[in-house]
């Protein structure tokens, strides 16, 4: 007997990879259908949600785009702080006691000096921008949440992840598109970028969602885990390796409106933790998901 799984945010770029991943595998787990349209923000729509209670909760919706949350900290903090409680709340009104996964973000880290790197879960956190401010107090909330009502609630904390599926407004993906418009004749040879000579720590999205399950499984309740490759690498070296794979020859020009405020340099965690309590460990190279990556844009653009 499978058990049962919901997951909130599942029309997102993550959430569209643990769905194809669950059809896909022999997994223990089964989705639960969503019962009805819901928005989080709004606890009466949460009502009729679960016609059977779930045995797990991954809880990845949210509003996920920095930019965004500069614009509108008020809605950023609504939908995820807000919309955790109301979860939270209509969950323990249907007597849920499973295991609740609060998706979190490798951006509670704030502004780390290079002197810490990588980055544990002794590092503390220090937020830098409304997003991860969300974020983090949704973390204590879940972990509180946890302690009061007896769950199993752990808290992942994702570094940056790539893959198919994934909207422009991030880094890789818009330079695999322009990349692809260029080789189609859409664009003239030029890269419009932001920043691109920091360091990043990124993971294919198919192994931030083994670590999901994998937590689920062997996961330790209470307690907050990364989920990165432990490795920084640059992002010009991404962009050039797209561009090498496409074998398009462009020029980068670099953007101001795509420039960030309170950025930090250099980025690298560690998942050693993780690896510890549930024997997870990167299994997709950086090759393999830019080539899926600049696949996925090459039907993307033709589309457009």
């Amino acid at each position: 007997m499978k058990k049962r799984l919901f997951i909130t945010g599942l029309s997102g770029f993550v959430g569209q990879h643990i769905q194809s991943r669950l059809k896909a595998d022999a997994s223990e787990w089964a989705l639960l259908p969503v019962a009805a349209r819901y928005d989080l923000a709004e606890p009466g729509t949460l009502d009729g949600l679960w016609p059977e209670m779930p045995d797990a909760v991954i809880h990845l919706a949210g509003q996920t785009f920095v930019p965004e949350a500069f614009r509108d900290p008020a809605r950023t903090l609504t939908i995820n702080l807000l919309g955790t409680l109301n979860l939270l709340q209509a969950l323990k009104s249907r007597g849920f006691k499973g295991t609740f996964l609060y998706v979190s973000s490798g951006d509670v880290y704030g502004q780390v000096t290079e002197s810490h790197l990588p980055i544990t879960e002794l590092q503390p956190p220090c937020p830098r921008n409304p997003y991860a401010v969300s974020k983090l107090s949704a973390e204590f909330l879940s972990l509180q949440w946890g302690l009061s009502e007896g769950w199993p609630v752990l808290v992942a904390r994702p570094f940056n992840h790539i893959g198919t599926g994934q909207k422009d407004s991030f880094v890789i993906a818009s330079a695999a598109r322009q990349i692809n418009r260029i080789k189609q004749g859409l664009q003239a040879p030029q890269l419009e970028v932001g920043d691109i000579d920091v360091t990043r720590d990124f993971l294919d999205v198919g192994d931030v969602v083994s670590a999901y399950l994998a937590l689920l499984e062997k996961g330790t309740p209470g307690q907050v885990y990364n989920i990165c490759s432990g490795r920084e690498q640059s992002i010009r070296s991404l962009i050039e390796q797209l561009g090498d794979l496409a074998q398009v020859d462009m020029q980068l020009i670099q953007d101001p409106a795509r420039l960030r405020r309170a950025d930090q340099r250099r980025v690298c965690g560690s998942s050693a933790k993780l690896a510890q309590t549930t024997g997870w460990t990167p299994e997709i190279t950086t090759q393999q998901s830019l080539r899926a990556i600049l696949s996925d844009w090459e039907k993307r653009v033709k589309e457009e």
